[in-house]
């Protein structure tokens, strides 16, 4: 059981963890406005990702993914408001003091997760390829949408935490715009890397 509930969270935080659209935007938003003010994102980040859990315990998630052309156009509105985020990122003005920035906020995060295919494609891998000793198969999937979910937060969090760190680093608002605007290229590089790699033109 042990090693199970082990291998499963290492799984998760190696597919979930590793650099990509929504990590990579956590730690964007978190350079860009601190963890507090960062923290909606991250709910609506982690509120997309449920959504893909429970679809991908239940099979939805497998059903949609077998329709190339929904998979497609989801993967093109997942990267159209990755632009979008990127966007807001390299023109927010908010000063390096200020509180309350609204610049990305909880829907934000939601959507780009709810529209992103890959984070589909994760949780079906994952239920796909760890299997927990219970004897119940319904028992045996809560368990391990919890411990997903559980594993993500620690992640996503983590992505926010370290963009927060570079926040904190910053010492004028001329740096700060820097550190937005390299977070947003990096954000639009990704873009390109995915359009290019997933075949979209």
């Amino acid at each position: 059981m042990l090693e199970a509930i082990i291998s499963l969270a290492f799984t998760t935080f190696l597919l979930l963890g590793s650099p990509g659209p929504a990590p990579l935007a956590l730690a964007a938003v978190g350079a860009s406005s601190g963890v507090r003010e960062g923290v909606p994102f991250l709910l609506g980040i982690l509120s997309g990702l449920l959504v893909a859990i429970v679809a991908s315990a239940t099979g939805l998630g497998a059903l949609l993914l077998s329709f190339p052309q929904l998979t497609h156009v989801l993967q093109v509105a997942a990267l159209l408001y990755l632009l979008y985020v990127a966007y807001k990122i390299a023109t927010n003005k908010s000063a390096l003091s200020s509180t309350g920035d609204k610049s990305v906020g909880f829907m934000d995060g939601f959507i780009l997760n709810l529209f992103n295919p890959k984070a589909y494609a994760a949780c079906i891998a994952i239920f796909a390829n760890v299997a927990l000793p219970f004897e119940s198969q319904l028992q045996a999937s809560v368990v391990a949408a919890s411990i997903l979910f559980a594993v993500a937060v620690v992640a996503d969090a983590l992505w926010l935490y370290f963009g927060g760190v570079l926040h904190r680093v910053v010492k004028t608002s001329q740096q700060l715009r820097y550190l937005r605007l390299f977070f947003a290229s990096l954000l639009v590089l990704l873009l390109g890397y995915v359009t290019l790699s997933s075949n979209l033109v």
